[in-house]
């Protein structure tokens, strides 16, 4: 069929992060998925801060430009599965009576009144119906999701400008989640921490939905500048010693330094998880998942078993053994290939597995799009 008869036109993948646009497209062929085209191009300081664009023109010339030269096959389609910023959201369960169609919309808007910290008029909305993985309920449990308007509108500005149509705007925690949680369910709470160059944002996960989502400034950036700034080296040769030594906390020499150097930020990334963790048993409600002997009936099967690691940061050499160490959890790399490539398959020619941990966002947006 020809693309302009088709009502699910062929997209891509966007990621718009602060310091970086990731761009990702699978083709679907037999029944199977593959990678056709992939980039990842730079974006100036400032021109993007905390997910507030900042300077229109300079980032849409900036996507503008990068299209023509992502790898692979040429894009031939200006649809766009765009990402949002995490940061800037507002995701929320919430239960609500068993409604028909045409009622739920209104219903919806009405309850998130009551958990939207912004005025309804000044916020876009979305939400879908989470499913039950056991038991067939009393009422439903409805994924909430918002953003302010001044946030979305200067990308939907953005997009036109470097001559897409955005195909669906996501906020970016729901991409990653589709990216790495297998068959999209978990049958028990899992931890998903993207390891971003600026923050990390942290992605509960069980059942069919995210739970709760989270980010702090915590960064790989803050690896590297936390050696440069304890060793005396400039931020490239930090990068170097960082990437070579990793965390070994029982290295000796320069090893031994750099762990040190890192101890700071180590603390503080494992206390910033203790705390998330704490709050989400505290505060979820209930899921519906299998009841578990093994689960004890204080924890009510909220307790976290696994984390699963993305992002470029999410490679260092160490950090899962450390993280599992200090919070007495599973933890391990993330496959973002999970949902595209047949087992045991994890890597693509051209995109080596540990630098496709920092297009986890990206293959989910794809994803998305081939889904639709």
């Amino acid at each position: 069929m020809l693309d302009f008869l088709t009502l699910n036109p062929e997209s891509f993948g966007l990621d718009i992060s602060d310091l970086s646009l990731k761009i990702i497209k699978l083709k679907k062929k037999k029944g199977f998925l593959s990678l056709t085209s992939f980039l990842e191009e730079k974006i100036p300081q400032g021109l993007i801060n905390g997910g507030e664009i900042k300077d229109e023109k300079s980032l849409a010339k900036i996507i503008k430009d990068a299209l023509p030269k992502v790898k692979g096959e040429k894009l031939k389609t200006k649809y766009a599965v765009v990402s949002l910023p995490e940061e800037k959201a507002f995701l929320e369960v919430i239960q609500m009576p068993k409604l028909q169609e045409a009622e739920m919309k209104s219903a919806v808007i009405y309850e998130a009144e009551n958990h939207i910290p912004l005025p309804i008029e000044e916020v876009y909305l979305d939400f879908q119906i989470v499913s039950p993985v056991v038991n067939h309920l009393d009422h439903l449990d409805v994924l909430l999701a918002a953003l302010p308007k001044k946030t979305v509108d200067p990308y939907l500005s953005c997009l036109k400008k470097a001559g897409l149509i955005p195909k669906v705007l996501e906020i970016e925690s729901l991409a990653i989640a589709r990216a790495l949680i297998k068959n999209g369910v978990s049958p028990f709470p899992a931890l998903l921490a993207d390891f971003g160059a600026t923050r990390t944002s942290f992605i509960i996960f069980s059942g069919y939905s995210l739970r709760f989502t989270g980010s702090i400034p915590v960064s790989s950036q803050q690896f590297t500048q936390a050696i440069a700034n304890v060793l005396k080296k400039d931020l490239k040769e930090a990068e170097r010693l960082k990437l070579k030594h990793g965390i070994r906390a029982g290295g000796k020499g320069e090893g031994r330094e750099i762990f040190e150097a890192l101890i700071p930020v180590l603390t503080d990334l494992t206390e910033q998880i203790k705390k998330y963790l704490v709050y989400y048993q505290a505060h979820t409600s209930h899921e519906h998942l299998q009841s578990s002997s093994s689960s004890s009936s204080s924890s009510n099967g909220k307790e976290v078993k696994k984390i699963l690691l993305s992002g470029g940061g999410a490679a260092l050499s160490g950090l899962t053994e450390f993280l599992s160490s200090e919070l007495k959890i599973p933890v391990e790399i993330g496959n973002p290939w999970v949902n595209i490539l047949q087992e045991p398959l994890r890597e693509v020619p051209g995109l080596a597995f540990e630098e496709s941990l920092r297009y986890a966002t990206a293959l989910g947006l794809a994803l998305r799009g081939i889904k639709i």
